[in-house]
């Protein structure tokens, strides 16, 4: 998968939010607030072809975390990452 063109992880008040750019041909209107670990993955998989596994191997590289809970919240995240239009398979 890939994430979608056209969005922007902005800083607005202390929160890391994704805002659609100004282009036409997305529909979105509102805004994604992400953690610091959301934001770390989409900063880290930026115009690269990726895997639920390569999503894992990067959080299991920066945090403490098992690859077990790794998976688990990875497959969570690019769900709804997918259900939001937010990449493209």
């Amino acid at each position: 998968m890939k994430l979608r063109k056209g969005f922007v992880l902005r800083d607005i008040c202390g929160e890391r939010v994704l805002s659609a750019e100004s282009d036409k041909t997305i529909n979105f209107t509102s805004l994604v607030r992400l953690n610091e670990t959301s934001a770390y993955l989409w900063e880290s998989l930026q115009d690269v072809d990726f895997t639920v596994s390569d999503m894992v191997d990067l959080l299991c590289k920066r945090y403490d975390v098992t690859p077990e809970v790794a998976q688990k919240d990875c497959e969570a995240l690019a769900s709804k990452f997918a259900e939001i239009g937010l990449v493209e398979e």
